[in-house]
């Protein structure tokens, strides 16, 4: 979803559950970086198993907006 839409359809109480176990800025004005606002990374991936090989899986442990 866009940053617009992220901002009015996200709650603060979802964005704190989403990044749950990473450290970042759990507050209104992160809204737009939270988790749901972005392409789950398995679809992602899964559009183009014809040009990679997934060989590592990296779970996100920090994010800064600054």
């Amino acid at each position: 979803m866009s940053r617009t839409q992220a901002k009015k359809e996200v709650t603060l109480a979802e964005h704190i559950a989403d990044t749950e176990g990473v450290s970042c800025r759990k507050d209104e004005s992160v809204i737009d970086e939270t988790p749901k606002a972005y392409k789950p990374i398995e679809a992602v991936m899964a559009a183009q198993a014809d040009l990679v090989e997934i060989v590592h899986t990296l779970k996100q442990v920090v994010c800064v907006k600054g």
